[in-house]
């Protein structure tokens, strides 16, 4: 089952701001190493929600090419 590519979009954007959040939090207790490793965790998780979400705003380029054979005929 495939799901819904507003759902993928609406996904990203609520993993984007959990662990934003999860890593403003960890970063007043950096001291701790459990903290530590929650806070590079989460900024990973972050850096990848960021991208999928960069993803799936891009223009479907099987689509694309399609109305430029369309047009061309």
């Amino acid at each position: 089952m495939a799901i819904d590519s507003e759902v993928q979009k609406e996904i990203a954007k609520i993993g984007m701001t959990a662990t934003m959040g999860i890593t403003v939090a960890t970063a007043f207790k950096m001291k701790n190493r459990t903290m530590k490793n929650l806070h590079v965790g989460a900024g990973f998780a972050l850096v990848g929600f960021s991208l999928w979400h960069h993803l799936l705003y891009q223009p479907d380029k099987k689509k694309e090419n399609s109305n430029k054979e369309a047009s061309v005929s």
